[in-house]
């Protein structure tokens, strides 16, 4: 039966908007762990096959849509006898595609720090183990703060393709909105304000800490500092 659209669908957009938001906070926290395994894994000198294999998973996540991954979890792995329900598949698919991006970003942010870094902790004697907590890891991830809050954006959007497999998300909630008031236009702009309110901040976000992380790099153009003025003198 046709309903006029009023205040109860949106807030049954609302409500659903919140889902969306625990996949995302989900994906981030399963594929930050995955992700901080895979570049430490892509860094170390000791093993190659232990590189080779992360190198391998992440290129599988990286390189086949996030859909095909939806689908592979949700209705490949019963064929193994695995009978995952929508928001374990989903969950799972968006940790293993979160987590290999994140390998990628922090790879890349491990190595950017300055390899005299490397050397002078080299110099100190100290193990790889204590070089990459205590000197690599801390400047890598001050690197790593602006383009891993970008991403975070392409997650929460990308948890719009979890509706395929009956994942009740905005998305979901929004094709049930419009099936019933068959007010696309309505509807549908109202979910990309919703995804425009969610999105927008962490945007920010990211341009804050990117910008900040710039002013840090800066090379310093003043005068010279009294004590080196005293010095000189």
């Amino acid at each position: 039966m046709m309903q006029a659209f009023g205040p109860n669908h949106v807030v049954y957009l609302l409500l659903a908007a919140q889902w969306t938001i625990v996949l995302s906070l989900i994906a981030f926290a399963g594929g930050g762990v995955l992700g901080m395994l895979l570049a430490v894994a892509r860094v170390q000198p000791g093993s190659k096959v232990l590189r080779l294999s992360a190198l391998v998973l992440m290129r599988i996540f990286q390189f086949t849509p996030l859909l095909m991954q939806l689908f592979l979890f949700y209705f490949g792995l019963s064929i193994f006898g695995f009978n995952l329900d929508a928001w374990t598949s989903v969950s799972i698919a968006l940790i293993f595609y979160t987590g290999t991006f994140l390998g990628e970003i922090w790879r890349g942010c491990i190595e950017a720090v300055p390899r005299g870094q490397t050397d002078a902790s080299k110099a100190l004697a100290l193990s790889y183990t204590q070089r990459l907590t205590h000197v690599i890891l801390p400047q890598a991830m001050r690197i790593a703060v602006a383009p891993t809050v970008g991403f975070l954006v392409q997650v929460v959007k990308s948890t719009s393709l979890a509706s395929i497999v009956g994942f009740a998300e905005i998305i979901r909630a929004s094709q049930m909105v419009n099936n019933v008031t068959l007010k696309p236009l309505l509807v549908y702009t109202l979910v990309m304000a919703i995804y425009f309110a969610i999105c927008w901040p962490l945007s920010l976000i990211s341009r804050h800490f990117e910008k900040k992380l710039g002013q840090a790099h800066a090379p310093d153009r003043g005068l010279p500092k009294p004590e080196i003025q005293a010095a000189a003198a």
